[in-house]
């Protein structure tokens, strides 16, 4: 009875001197290493040059403004209950008369803090933002820190300036349902 097609044929042929002395594997594994030496070297110098991460690259924290100006986040929470490590936090006000050019929604983060040690960079604060307020850079990393009291972020560090507004601008980068361009008629 066979259980399957893949027998394979061994024979016990004597090795002969230099196989004893493994010649022929010494000499392949110089053969590869000189290949090596010779090609196209994959280090980089890393403080000069960076390397690109790709588009699916998760980094630096964004929340994100619209076209006016105005803040996206509503405060609704749904990006600190997506998120497995608890990691954000945030409390919610109403906006106050004279604030309309701050503020989209009639609500909004007063406070909106993110742990960088315990964010696992997974994106789906990113998924679950129903206003496209939350992005996550896929160009930028997450600085270095030194101290603890560093990385808890706040709106200071998370919030986009206007003068370096987040824009995916590689070709290559498939629209999202967390972008903007991304039209939620057209699936």
């Amino acid at each position: 009875m066979q259980l399957t097609n893949r027998s394979k044929q061994v024979s016990n042929k004597e090795m002969t001197l230099a196989e004893k002395m493994y010649l022929p594997a010494i000499a392949q594994g110089l053969a590869i290493t000189i290949k090596h030496f010779f090609g196209k070297k994959v280090t980089v110098a890393y403080p000069e040059v960076k390397r690109y991460l790709g588009p699916v690259f998760r980094g630096h924290h964004v929340l994100k403004r619209d076209e006016e100006g105005r803040e996206r986040c509503t405060a609704c929470g749904l990006c600190a209950v997506a998120c497995p490590a608890e990691a954000i936090s945030m409390v919610a006000a109403e906006r106050k008369k004279g604030e309309e050019e701050l503020y989209r929604e009639e609500k909004y983060a007063a406070v909106y803090e993110i742990n960088m040690l315990r964010c696992i960079f997974c994106g789906l604060c990113e998924e679950a933002c129903p206003k496209q307020a939350v992005y996550l850079r896929h160009d930028r990393m997450v600085p270095i820190f030194t101290e603890r009291d560093q990385v808890i972020y706040g709106k200071d560090q998370l919030v986009e300036k206007l003068d370096d507004r987040y824009v995916r601008t590689n070709p290559d980068v498939q629209a999202t349902p967390t972008e903007p361009s991304f039209s939620r008629s057209a699936t």
